[in-house]
Order: structure tokens, then sequence, then C-alpha cells
């Protein structure tokens, strides 16, 4: 008997550990999210306009990108519905083509209706090649605008990549409980 309290209580200090150590990590993405939302927001005042008027968004403060001929990227983020963060998002992308470095980027995906933030919200989400983002500087936000319903931004923040491949991202969501 005494040995399985000791068991119990192994297990659930694993357990309480686990979900305090994702709770930091996301309190960290979440962060990090907002610092995101604030620097995109001082590159181009225009992109203003999409976080006040989206039904939703999804954050990735830091995307990690790289490739030579084989590419990849990677990122976890936040996801807003009317200003408030309902979930956690994380972005994989396998591309082949023309590129060569190695890149470090925020980027935001802005979803127009309640209904294209409810098919990302389904889980297993992707974009297709056609799906390019506008990269965020002075004035590029003035003449873009949503693809069914959809309009992505990227802020290159370190390293360079040179890049023409096809390919596409996969998304994935997390609703707080």
């Amino acid at each position: 008997m005494k040995n399985l309290k000791i068991v119990w209580a192994t297990c659930l200090l694993f357990i309480t550990v686990t979900v305090a150590a994702q709770n930091e990590k996301d309190k960290k993405i979440m962060a990090d999210a907002e610092k995101a939302k604030a620097t995109l927001i001082e590159k181009d005042a225009g992109i203003e306009k999409f976080f006040e008027n989206s039904s939703g968004y999804a954050i990735f403060p830091n995307v990690g990108k790289g490739g030579l001929i084989i590419g990849g990227a990677s990122g976890n983020g936040v996801v807003y519905e009317n200003g408030s963060a309902v979930g956690m998002t994380s972005l994989k992308k396998v591309n082949i083509g023309l590129q060569a470095g190695g890149q470090a980027v925020i980027e935001v995906i802005f979803f127009e209706t309640d209904a294209a933030l409810a098919k990302f919200k389904e889980g297993n989400y992707e974009f297709s090649a056609q799906v390019s983002a506008v990269v965020a500087d002075e004035g590029k936000s003035k003449n873009v605008d949503y693809d069914d319903g959809v309009l992505v931004f990227a802020l290159p923040k370190a390293g360079f990549m040179a890049d023409i491949s096809v390919g596409g991202q996969k998304f994935e969501y997390d609703a707080f409980k």
C-alpha cells in the first residue's frame, strides 16, 4: 500500500510539472506574440486595420526556416478571436526548389470571416502552394486584400534566404480549455 502511494505521488508530480511547463511555454509564446504584433504595427502602421477588423488571426512570433534545395520551416503561435487569445497553434512547412539559407521571421495570418477562422480552428489546416505572404514593410499593407478569406504577412527578423520553391504549410490548433 505504501509503494502504491509513492507511485501515485510520483505520477501526480510528473503530471503537475508537465502541465506547469506547458503553461510556461505557452505564456512565453503569448508574450512573444504580443511583442511581434507591436513590431509589425511599428514596421507598417497600416497593418493595424487587419488586427482590428479581422474575425481572428494567428501570430507566429518566431518561425525558423531554412533549406538547400529541400527546405522547411516550423514555429509556434497564438490564435486570437475578436482580439482575445483562444488557443495555441503550430506551423510546419516543407518545400522543394531553388533555395538556400536560413531565416527567422514573424508570420501573422489574418482570417477575414468567422467561417475562415472556424476552418483554421478545425485543426490540420493547410495552405496550398498558391498562398504567399506579403512582406510587412512601410506602406505594403495599403494595397493588399484577403484571398479566399485569408491574408498572410511575414516580417524577416534575422538571416537571409533565397527562395523560389513550391510547397505548403500545415497548421495544428489546440484550443484553451
